[in-house]
């Protein structure tokens, strides 16, 4: 199961993007909103008792100074990938990216581009699937649908030009 997290109701437009990733896949989820700086007992408690909940991954998406990702990754052994939220309150998504990107060592967090929950699930997926073989087929075919994709825009464009 993957954890999704969000500092606030406003980052669920951002973050449906893994939801969607992951109820394409077929992988469990759960949704929550968790936040670093008004919430933080509930924090440290979602933190600590996602393994014992089935949760194997957890993406937290925040924005603004970002500290929900940083803060779980503390508070549990399983990966956390962060995803940067350009919010209202956001200096142009750079605050947010550099919040969670910049850990300190021995707290590590995978971070995404900025608004990209949907990296995030596919990530996500890839470490699940290292120990699931139909999970892994899964993202073989979507890999190759990325590829059948690209030939086809390729084929359009060179057919536009001639």
């Amino acid at each position: 199961m993957v954890g999704i997290i969000m500092g606030s109701s406003s980052d669920l437009s951002v973050m449906q993007d893994a939801i969607d990733i992951c109820q394409s896949f077929g992988v469990a989820y759960e949704v929550d909103i968790v936040s670093a700086h008004r919430t933080p007992v509930k924090m440290l408690q979602y933190a600590q008792t996602a393994k014992e909940r089935g949760v194997k991954v957890i993406i937290a998406g925040a924005g603004g100074a970002a500290h929900l990702p940083g803060m779980v990754a503390s508070a549990t052994i399983l990966p956390v990938i962060g995803v940067p939220v350009k919010s209202s309150n956001s200096i142009d998504g750079w605050d947010s990216v550099l919040s969670i990107l910049q850990m300190p060592n021995g707290v590590p967090v995978a971070t995404v581009a900025l608004n990209a929950s949907k990296n995030a699930g596919i990530l996500a997926i890839q470490m699940l699937a290292i120990a699931d073989e139909a999970l892994a087929h899964k993202l073989e075919t979507y890999k190759q649908e990325l590829v059948e994709k690209v030939a086809e825009m390729s084929q359009q464009t060179k057919s536009n030009w001639k």
